[in-house]
């Protein structure tokens, strides 16, 4: 599933082509891709033309284009395979073509939501006072965001009492760090996935910030991950940042710092990529 670099990758693409567009004909051609507006395909589409939309905006994983000229938003959900392409009116429709969108310009070109395994869609939703939609209002700030609070962050790390790679992924205190980009840091921080929260120190709290929102930018410089040819970008471009990992994917390979064979555990349903040597797990 696409983490904050790869959704921050697409926002940019949607900034660029999409934002300050008048939208004039909604298709949706596939029930799936509406099912999280309850009121179904038709109501989707009627509510959404004639509107201009704002400059796309993203919390962690979620990404929005927000009404200019209402108090509303599109809530796009990637899931898996959902993609955001703006291609020229006369291309040929993808196989999994699921909405499509024109505007009222001479640009030439449409938006496509396309997603092969039909985990995510585009939904209509109010906003909340800071902008964000409704339902999306839980979703903690993201590393990246200016407004994030780093000794907030701490406070509330210490009092989850839980370990650290399940707090990294836990959206309501963090956004944005999924499994590939929490073991990157964690190798970068020389830090085992069982640590418990309760052990961190504030300065070893600002060590392993550090080290997300390094690997995050470093990742966005190259457009993200892409392990497949379901993440692209709205040009149907993939990320390059797969050649740069350190520690996601790499079992039995070299650790880059030691020279340690890396491991995979099994966890939660996904996997843990780490070195033995540098990433120690705790004493039990």
């Amino acid at each position: 599933m696409p983490e904050l670099p790869e959704v921050e990758v697409v926002r940019r693409g949607l900034e660029r082509w999409v934002s300050g567009r008048v939208v004039t004909d909604v298709d949706v051609l596939h029930p799936r891709a509406v099912r999280r507006h309850p009121a179904g395909g038709a109501d989707f589409a009627a509510r959404l033309k004639g509107h201009r939309f704002g400059i796309a905006r993203r919390r962690g994983k979620y990404l929005w284009l927000p009404l200019a000229d209402s108090p509303g938003s599109v809530l796009a959900h990637l899931g898996m395979s959902g993609q955001l392409l703006v291609q020229p009116l006369d291309a040929a429709d993808e196989k999994h073509l699921r909405i499509r969108i024109g505007f009222d310009d001479d640009q030439g070109t449409e938006l496509r939501f396309v997603d092969q395994r039909t985990f995510g869609g585009l939904s209509l939703h109010e906003n909340t006072p800071d902008g964000l939609p409704d339902v999306i209002a839980h979703i903690a700030r993201d590393p990246l965001d200016p407004g994030f609070d780093d000794a907030a962050f701490h406070e509330a790390l210490r009092r989850k009492r839980t370990t650290i790679k399940r707090a990294l992924l836990d959206q309501s205190l963090i956004s944005g760090v999924g499994n590939i980009y929490a073991d990157e840091a964690l190798w970068r921080a020389k830090l085992h996935y069982e640590r418990p929260t309760a052990t961190f120190t504030r300065p070893r709290t600002a060590e392993l910030l550090g080290h997300v929102r390094d690997v995050m930018n470093a990742a966005l410089a190259v457009g993200g991950t892409s392990f497949d040819s379901l993440y692209v970008n709205v040009n149907g471009e993939s990320g390059y940042f797969e050649r740069s990992l350190d520690a996601y994917g790499r079992e039995d390979e070299p650790c880059r710092r030691c020279g340690t064979p890396m491991r995979r555990r099994p966890w939660m349903n996904r996997s843990s990529y780490f070195c033995p040597r540098c990433q120690r797990p705790p004493r039990m």
